[in-house]
């Protein structure tokens, strides 16, 4: 008769065993005030709202009107347009049409924002007269241009306007320093127009030569689109206009690109020296404002800079420190560029993981 064998344990492994068991049938007490992770963990589905859902209804109806409006090219427009283009490429225009949905298009195209678009879809074939101007056609020039023979052989002189001094006309011919200056910087009336520009210095100066003191009027001038462009330039005239305008012409041709991190303040911090004086530049968060004298303040509105800190520890003579504070937006040393000369990738944690939207 076989005989059953007894394991012993000791008295410390028999009650670790018997207070396991119990903890694992009672339910875990909880002396935290706040709820537990379970009770508080999302829902797999959010909860739809009824004005959420009004809202996509009446955006699918918008969908499907907008949609409605693009309709197929019907035979007559095929024939119009068989005139113009040849066979095969009509069979790409019949093939893009065929391949493109107009539901995409109207959920996906963009439509203008602006407050002069028009309320409807159109493709401007058709001339409102409300809204459109006049098309000149070609019989209007030539019978325009017949008048003007005419007029010409019956011997009538045509009167020249009286230009009145002091006055501007628009059909009169533009300023030759404003012409100039489009030649040699690129850019038109309006984006000329739209640029800031700040007199920071003015002052007399007297050069002593043979004939005597010949006196002249300084300027120093700023000048910037405040999106990261930042010129400064300097004029000398006897006369107020014209040493204002030679300023301000400098600047807008010395405008040079300036550096900013997330488009407010500056990589790091930064240092120019012109003669005695020198500008030490800090980068700050958001929200920090430009907290500087106000010749820098100028700089930094004008090169779209919003948070900025900057100290003058030695010389503030103001031509100096607008020179040395230029000096030191324009000798900005970036991160890309250290990380290059050491052989490095650099990769910005913010703009991959979170889109740049940090705060």
């Amino acid at each position: 008769m076989a005989t059953k064998t007894r394991t012993y344990q000791c008295l410390s492994c028999h009650l670790k065993d018997t207070i396991s068991q119990t903890l694992q049938k009672t339910p875990r007490r909880q002396f935290h005030v706040s709820t537990s992770r379970l009770a508080r963990r999302r829902p797999a589905y959010p909860s739809v709202t009824q004005a959420k859902l009004e809202a996509q209804q009446a955006r699918n109806a918008d969908v499907e009107a907008r949609a409605a409006q693009l309709k197929p090219y019907t035979e007559r427009e095929k024939e119009l347009l068989a005139k113009r283009y040849t066979p095969e490429q009509m069979k790409v225009i019949e093939a893009g049409e065929a391949a493109i949905n107009p539901r995409d298009m109207a959920e996906q195209g963009r439509l203008r924002g602006d407050a002069f678009r028009p309320t409807y879809i159109d493709d401007f074939a058709t001339l409102r007269p409300t809204v459109d101007k006049p098309i000149r056609l070609a019989v209007d020039d030539a019978e325009e241009g017949l008048s003007t023979t005419a007029s010409q052989r019956s011997g009538e002189k045509k009167t020249k306007k009286l230009r009145i001094p002091g006055t501007q006309h628009a059909s009169e011919e533009e300023d030759p320093h404003m012409l100039r200056l489009r030649q040699q910087t690129g850019l038109d009336k309006q984006q000329i127009s739209r640029i800031r520009v700040k007199n920071l210095v003015s002052h007399r100066v007297v050069n002593q030569t043979r004939m005597g003191k010949i006196q002249s009027l300084y300027f120093l001038t700023i000048a910037g689109n405040m999106d990261g462009m930042l010129g400064i330039g300097e004029g000398k005239a006897a006369e107020d206009e014209d040493g204002r305008r030679q300023a301000m012409m400098n600047a807008i041709r010395n405008m040079r690109p300036i550096a900013r991190y997330e488009e407010r303040t500056i990589f790091g911090e930064v240092e120019g020296k012109v003669g005695a004086s020198v500008v030490q530049l800090s980068a700050r968060p958001p929200g920090f404002g430009n907290r500087c004298q106000h010749l820098i303040f100028e700089l930094a509105r004008a090169a779209g800079i919003s948070d900025l800190a900057a100290r003058t520890p030695r010389s503030r003579n103001k031509m100096n420190v607008v020179k040395a504070a230029f000096q030191a937006l324009t000798t900005q040393r970036l991160p890309e560029d250290v990380a290059r000369a050491r052989g490095r990738k650099m990769v910005d944690v913010r703009r991959v993981y979170y889109g740049g939207q940090v705060y």
